[in-house]
């Protein structure tokens, strides 16, 4: 997991053009010079939330989507057709989000802060790996992921990202709907 993609940079800071990550949307990640380094490349027309993370050339380094018949909500991450992790909200607080990314070689990364502030950190046996903040930017609509680890794989961690914020993104629709349907 720690190891780094194939012709990745690391220790790298990307920018991410936050908006509602709905079915259907593209947009691209850039690094903190403006190139342009992922897309992200959401997928219309499926029967499940589905994305898919490409590099700048247009290859796919990642397929995310959702678990279909979980009892929670889950999202599934896959290189090359096969699976490297899985997410879920690990347990909640009122404050902040917690979510466990259960890896295919059976360790686990574990994100926790207040996502859909944008303001939470990705750790690897207590370790930090990436932290994702809207704080250090002066771009409206705008948040980085901070990739701390040199030997962090950036597009793993911005799946895990991407993962994270859609499901609670999903969670907070869920709730306005229940509360909209008690009024």
């Amino acid at each position: 997991m720690i190891s780094a993609s194939r012709g990745s940079t690391s220790g790298m800071r990307l920018l991410v053009r936050d908006r509602l990550l709905g079915i259907g949307d593209d947009y691209w990640i850039e690094d903190e010079h403006g190139r342009k380094v992922f897309l992200v490349d959401g997928k219309a027309m499926r029967l499940r939330d589905t994305f898919e993370l490409k590099d700048a050339q247009g290859r796919v380094l990642i397929d995310i989507h959702r678990k279909m018949f979980a009892l929670r909500d889950t999202m599934v991450i896959e290189r090359g057709g096969e699976s490297l992790a899985t997410i879920r909200r690990k347990r909640l607080s009122l404050l902040r989000n917690h979510y466990r990314v259960s890896l295919v070689d059976g360790t686990g990364l574990d994100v926790s802060g207040k996502v859909l502030d944008r303001e939470f950190a990705i750790e690897y046996d207590g370790e930090l790996l990436a932290v994702i903040s809207r704080r250090w930017l002066h771009v409206r609509e705008t948040y980085g992921i901070d990739v701390v680890r040199e030997d962090a794989d950036p597009a793993l961690l911005l799946a895990v990202a991407v993962c994270v914020i859609h499901l609670a993104e999903k969670e907070r629709e869920k709730e306005q709907e229940k509360d909209r349907e008690e009024d």
